[in-house]
């Protein structure tokens, strides 16, 4: 049976024909001249071929061997291109990463820390998965992506959930509002306005529904949309208010909108760095994890 040469084997191999002397090679190479000589006889053995003619004077490929020097280099070529990849990979030279995250994040404080980072790390590719908090658990548990952004992800033993920051949610209405003149009305207050709410199942309903529950509070849904972008544009044109997480403010349609804290103590958000159990991060993506851990730290600092 043959068997495929060793990555040491393809060096020695192509020394051996570029020196066309065996000691030469086994200097070039770092080697004893019998460790070359045994590579050589080993990898003829392997092959069925005979690659060299010796004698005492002179060492010359044979025909065969010669016919091998172009693939061998080739082997050698991607050798090398692997090695050199694997440092640069290991180093956060290079690399890609895929995030998933709340679209509230992706729109607000997500661009200017990629935007830092990508200034600090070119060399890595990064891809943003704005969706619903379960597909960000769905999308970390499946290793589609490196990590995620969003709510702690509650008795799901297969994610770790990391404090990353605290957003909270501000009723956001037309400058002309009765609500527009309150500082911080409570929720019971902003509950006898008609509502712009996210859809159910999303982390912004989620916590507005906890919270008037808490509060023994209904409220009127006059619209319910996907998109908090949509919520910020039903609330500019009157058809509600609407209490959204203050980083929407930051997300480039909240222009011409009061935003309002709700009560004294507002309505706290926590939102984690999300990564599988049992699975290291990549290089590249560690290094953008930290980054956006110290871009969090600037925000709250």
């Amino acid at each position: 049976m043959r068997y495929p040469p060793s990555t040491k084997q393809v060096l020695v191999f192509l020394a051996v024909a570029r020196h066309l002397k065996f000691l030469a090679a086994a200097e070039a190479l770092n080697m004893s001249q019998p460790a070359v000589t045994a590579q050589i006889l080993e990898l003829e053995r392997n092959l069925g071929l005979r690659l060299f003619h010796r004698t005492k004077r002179e060492v010359a490929l044979t025909p065969e061997g010669r016919d091998l020097v172009p693939m061998m280099a080739r082997i050698a070529e991607t050798l090398e291109a692997v090695v050199e990849a694997s440092e640069e990979l290991g180093a956060g030279r290079r690399g890609r990463v895929r995030i998933a995250v709340l679209p509230s994040v992706a729109a607000s404080i997500l661009p200017g820390a990629i935007a830092g980072f990508r200034a600090a790390h070119p060399g890595i590719e990064i891809a943003v998965a704005d969706v619903l908090a379960e597909e960000i658990l769905a999308l970390v548990r499946s290793g589609e992506a490196d990590f995620g952004i969003g709510p702690r992800a509650g008795a799901d033993r297969s994610i770790v959930a990391e404090t990353f920051l605290t957003d909270e949610l501000c009723a956001f209405m037309p400058g002309d509002h009765p609500l527009a003149r309150e500082e911080a009305p409570d929720l019971r207050r902003c509950a006898g306005f008609p509502q712009v709410v996210t859809t159910q199942g999303s982390s912004v309903r989620g916590l507005l529904e906890a919270a008037l529950a808490a509060e023994g509070a209904r409220i009127e849904i006059a619209l319910e949309v996907a998109y908090i972008s949509t919520a910020l544009a039903a609330a500019r044109a009157g058809l509600g208010i609407a209490i959204l997480p203050r980083s929407a403010a930051e997300a480039g349609n909240a222009a011409g909108l009061a935003c309002r804290r709700v009560g004294p103590g507002g309505l706290p958000r926590q939102l984690q760095i999300l990564t599988r159990r049992g699975r290291d991060l990549t290089v590249a993506a560690g290094l953008l994890r930290d980054w956006l851990r110290a871009d969090a730290a600037d925000r709250a600092g």
